[in-house]
């Protein structure tokens, strides 16, 4: 059986304004990912990732360059235990 990893990621760099929530959605849904995304107050924007390893991989990897328009500068990658609701929704700014 496959592993479920949970990840919290803080996205910095020129990421709000550029449609990374978005991308970010569709991104995990298309790999069947649970979780949320939100910007930051610090504009930063906040993603959490739940789902079989190698999807979540895949899907760190694919946040490293995010949508055309963002400019991503640094992920800090925090591991997580507590599993989120099913689905991949868009939170309120922190």
């Amino acid at each position: 059986m496959s592993e479920i990893t949970i990840f919290r990621l803080k996205i910095k760099g020129a990421v709000q304004g550029v449609g990374y929530r978005d991308w970010a959605i569709a991104e995990a849904k298309a790999r069947g990912l649970d979780g949320w995304v939100r910007n930051r107050s610090d504009g930063s924007v906040e993603v959490l990732i739940a789902g079989l390893d190698a999807k979540v991989e895949d899907m760190l990897k694919a946040a490293t360059q995010g949508p055309e328009a963002a400019q991503v500068t640094q992920i800090d990658i925090h591991k997580e235990t507590e599993a989120p609701e099913p689905g991949f929704v868009r939170r309120s700014t922190m």
